[in-house]
């Protein structure tokens, strides 16, 4: 059926016309496993299987300005649900996931839910297994909505109608919902196209996922608006490898594209290696918008320079400025860098046609020529406010209508340049984090004063993005330079594990150093105005020398491969390379299971070493012994040692835990991290994963090897000893045979394990065994993990096997270092480890239990803990219950570990308080 368009008043009529005037273009899929080529969906395609949506959408009883909430990661599956949407007249409602937080994932559910009253929820089948529990909510799979027939009637919307909501990156339960109509779209695609000047022969890259607002109409409205080709990858293909990002410019002809500034800097960091893959052309790249940041002019002079003899013009990188409340891009610079010499910061330049900008000071009144005050914008393409909350409608413009961004900035000669932020928050590469967000959660963390941490960003002369800075006040005796040095760990770790990246300085201050207003809220602006004013320069160099000492001193690195280490820790740390000591603890520094993954992918490039074990960083973890190991005859045989040592400072007990069933202990990173100064803590790692070693072939023997090892490392009690899932059950064998040879246990901890696991183990067949290895490694997902043992138990091991190695990402193979024989290898040492639970059954009891519960693989908490938990009561006459948040395989996750390790901390010292 060919739909006929005449005019163009919603955005429905862009898709319309695009497939009627321009049916030889489309979009190019490539996802992260994909070959060189791409799939085109040409626009006829796309707009027919939306009509398809469409029916299925209709058939749920939907009618026009019902919200539909799209939780689709993929373009291929997100763009078709988008304009069925606007076909029907629904409103669509870009959200991502918040994987791995089920509490925080929930909350963010429900508070949506009610904005949007009661909206459609449409997901892939794997996510919506994932989605948490929320009363009343509405979720249908993608897969479920496409109908035999495309829709023939397609909705006439008005130009006022609501065309999309987008959700702001507000905290968790408040975020708001951006309206966007038809005729906001429709003259911001107008306005962005009287810059851009795209054409029907012109390609547009997109990499950013459709929630943020830059990728649905920069890189999709735009490129449908003008008739041109749009490729379309995953975020992942660019973020696991920059470069990848200039090699799809070249290979596809890219004319246009987006990128915030911190990209830009990790492309000159590698510019030597781009034609690794073979040649780069990007002479046909006209402009790349570069939003979400401020443009470092020295960051994209050398972008410029380093890529010029690839073809990249001099004047193609445009920074830019837009909001969601703006449409995105809305003010562009052509001229960068003619007119940014002298400044850190490239101007943004000139608003596109039917926006005015004005910069106001705090009673709303327009300032001069250059003069610094808050930006405001006017203009056809700004929201008309937010969805359900009038008060923040209100909040958001000014008495004569004039939209307020919260950003502060001035004028010269009609340039806009922004100099700062009146709101509260920090943008590390492009994306934004809320200070209070960080706050609350730091403020979680012993030894840390509630009410007195500030985060707060700073951007040192050059820096391709925004560095965050946390203060706080430590609740530590004066003088206590381990007790502060923990804090300051935990401070650091909370972060990383959190969101992903490190705080530039972490600055312990005393109370009268936190100016506050009369309400009693920090005042954040001044205090990065100290900062940068030198004020707390000999608490950064004390924080310094402090740490410094904590690791040991200075060691200066010996030959080659412990200067190429020492330099690949400064920089995974961002530390001084002339201060990096030989003796510098991977995992002192502040390295997470994330970063050994970094540190992997690092040492293979610059010392050709591609066999780094993950284990042997743990076992290794400074630069002098991990250069030793790299330094190793490969064929030499280690004799087994189950004990891998975490984290080693601290003069209180040492606490031994005892691997999950996979047999593994690199769950216990980021746990590890927090007892820094504190106690050692060393896991227990199974034995048969090194070459010649004969797995366990008793649950007895696996207990008394792990006994001799602990009596080996701490010959006398008192002991503390644990297990994580599996290894609750060996932690408690472990007890009883210590306590059978006269020595005290003070401490047995089971993380969400009850004691008699022989009925869950006869469940867990070697595939559903393999397919819990495979979901455990984030080789398949959660659905996967539960379907695909029902499809696969007819074929063999090596057939299952080999499955669910062709259904993993390729790039976590490739963090993993995983292949068939070493998959398969892992698989059958788990499987033994499940059979020797088969047999297990508990007998006798131990002094005394902490048994941590937190939401189990199905059921209820409070079932999980009365009929299975508790019946560790009789094992033990004194067995203390602690609920602890998140999922049993999320507990000691980024999101949760913060407040298990304080819950932990506090039991163990608790019942160690003699002892210790």
């Amino acid at each position: 059926m060919t739909i006929a368009v005449s005019s163009t008043r919603t955005i429905a009529d862009l898709l319309l016309r695009a497939a009627q005037d321009h049916p030889g273009s489309g979009l190019l899929h490539q996802d992260a496993t994909g070959p060189d080529g791409a799939r085109l969906q040409r626009y006829p395609e796309l707009l027919d299987e939306a009509r398809r949506v469409l029916t299925g959408l209709r058939g749920r009883g939907l009618a026009p300005q019902d919200k539909v909430v799209l939780i689709l990661e993929r373009p291929q599956e997100f763009l078709p649900a988008f304009w069925a949407c606007l076909l029907g007249g629904f409103v669509p409602v870009p959200m991502a996931p918040l994987g791995g937080d089920p509490e925080r994932w929930a909350a963010q559910l429900g508070h949506v839910n009610t904005l949007l009253d009661r909206p459609l929820i449409v997901t892939t089948e794997a996510l919506a297994v994932e989605l948490p529990q929320v009363a009343g909510l509405g979720v249908t799979p993608l897969s479920g909505l496409y109908g035999a027939e495309p829709a023939d009637l397609l909705h006439q919307a008005a130009p006022e109608d609501t065309a999309l909501l987008v959700l702001t990156s507000g905290s968790t339960g408040n975020s708001k919902a951006v309206r966007l109509t038809h005729a906001n779209l429709l003259a911001s695609m107008a306005g962005k196209n009287g810059h851009h000047r795209l054409g029907p022969d012109d390609v547009c890259l997109n990499w950013v996922s459709f929630d943020h607002v830059a990728a649905l109409l920069e890189c999709h409205l735009l490129p449908l608006y003008a008739g041109a080709t749009q490729l379309h990858v995953e975020a992942a293909v660019v973020l696991g490898e920059p470069l990848e990002f200039l090699r799809l410019v070249s290979r596809h002809g890219v004319t246009m594209t987006f990128t915030p500034n911190f990209l830009l800097g990790l492309l000159n960091a590698s510019a030597g290696r781009l034609e690794e893959t073979g040649p780069v052309d990007l002479s046909r790249l006209r402009h790349i918008i570069s939003g979400g940041e401020a443009v470092v002019r020295t960051t994209g002079e050398t972008f410029l320079r380093l890529f010029a003899p690839h073809g990249l013009r001099p004047d193609s990188l445009w920074p830019a400025f837009g909001m969601t409340e703006t449409c995105a891009g809305s003010v562009y610079s052509q001229t960068f860098p003619a007119f940014d010499q002298g400044q850190e910061f490239a101007n943004l330049g000139t608003p596109v046609e039917g926006l005015r900008l004005r910069v106001a000071d705090e009673h709303d009144r327009e300032l001069g020529e250059g003069e610094t005050g808050e930006l405001q914008l006017a203009g056809p393409m700004i929201t008309p406010g937010y969805h359900n909350n009038e008060q923040a409608t209100r909040d958001a413009f000014t008495a004569d209508g004039w939209f307020r961004s919260g950003d502060l900035g001035r004028l010269d000669e009609g340039r806009l340049t922004l100099v700062g932020r009146s709101k509260d928050s920090v943008i590390v590469n492009g994306v934004n984090y809320f200070s209070h967000e960080i706050e609350t959660l730091l403020e979680q963390l012993d030894g840390v004063a509630r009410s007195y941490v500030a985060a707060f960003p700073t951007r040192a002369p050059g820096s391709d993005t925004e560095q965050l800075v946390v203060a706080f006040h430590p609740e530590t005796a004066d003088g206590d330079e381990l007790a502060l040095y923990r804090v300051l760990s935990a401070v650091r770790s909370g972060v990383v594990m959190h969101w992903g990246f490190r705080p530039a300085l972490i600055l312990p201050l005393p109370k009268d150093a936190f100016p506050k207003t009369s309400l009693g809220k920090i005042q954040r602006a001044l205090m990065r105005k100290r900062l940068e004013a030198g004020a707390y320069d000999e608490v950064t160099r004390s924080v310094a020398d402090l740490v410094l000492r904590r690791l040991g001193g200075y060691t200066p690195p010996e030959g080659g491969t412990e200067r190429i280490l020492a330099g690949i820790y400064a920089e995974l740390f961002d530390t001084d390379p002339d201060r990096l000591s030989a003796t510098a603890n991977f995992f002192d520094l502040g390295g997470t299971s994330l970063d050994i993954l970094r540190l992997r992918s690092m040492v293979a490039q610059r010392l050709g070493a591609h066999d780094l074990q993950i284990i042997t960083v743990l076992m290794a973890p400074t630069v002098r012994e991990l250069a030793a190991r790299l330094g190793e005859d490969g064929a030499a045989v280690r004799p087994y040692d189950p004990i891998v040592p975490m984290q080693s400072t601290g003069t209180k007990t040492p606490l031994f835990c005892v691997h999950p069933g996979v047999g593994e202990v690199l769950v216990f990173v980021n746990l590890a991290k927090y007892f820094v100064g504190d106690r050692p803590f060393y896991a227990l790692r199974a034995r048969g994963f090194n070459p010649g070693e004969k797995p366990f072939e008793s649950f007895e023997e696996m207990v008394a090897t792990y006994v001799e090892a602990i009596r080996a490392k701490q010959p006398h009690g008192p002991y503390a000893v644990a297990g994580y899932s599996y290894g609750g059950a060996v932690a408690f064998e472990i007890a009883k045979v210590l306590e059978g040879q006269g020595e005290r246990v003070d401490f047995v901890g089971s993380f969400n394990l009850p004691p008699h696991i022989k009925y869950r183990m006869n469940e867990l067949d070697f595939v559903e065994t393999a397919a819990n290895l495979a979901f455990f490694l984030a080789l398949i997902d959660k659905k996967q993990s539960l379907d695909l043992p029902g499809q696969l138990r007819h074929l063999s091991r090596e057939e299952q096997l080999a499955r669910f190695i062709d259904l993993a990402p390729k790039a976590r193979l490739a963090e993993l270092d995983l292949t068939l024989e070493k998959f398969t290898a892992w698989a059958a040492l788990a499987d033994g480890l499940t059979d020797l639970g088969r047999t297990y059954a508990p007998s006798g009891s131990v002094r005394s239990m902490s048994v941590f519960y937190a939401i189990p693989l199905r059921g209820t908490k409070e079932d999980w803990l009365n009929n299975e938990l508790r019946r560790w009561d009789e094992h033990c006459p004194d067995v203390r219950y602690l609920d602890v948040p998140g999922e049993h395989y999320t507990l000691m996750g980024p999101n949760h570990v913060a407040v298990f390790q304080s819950i932990l901390r506090a039991e163990l010292d608790r019942a160690l308080g003699d002892a210790d």
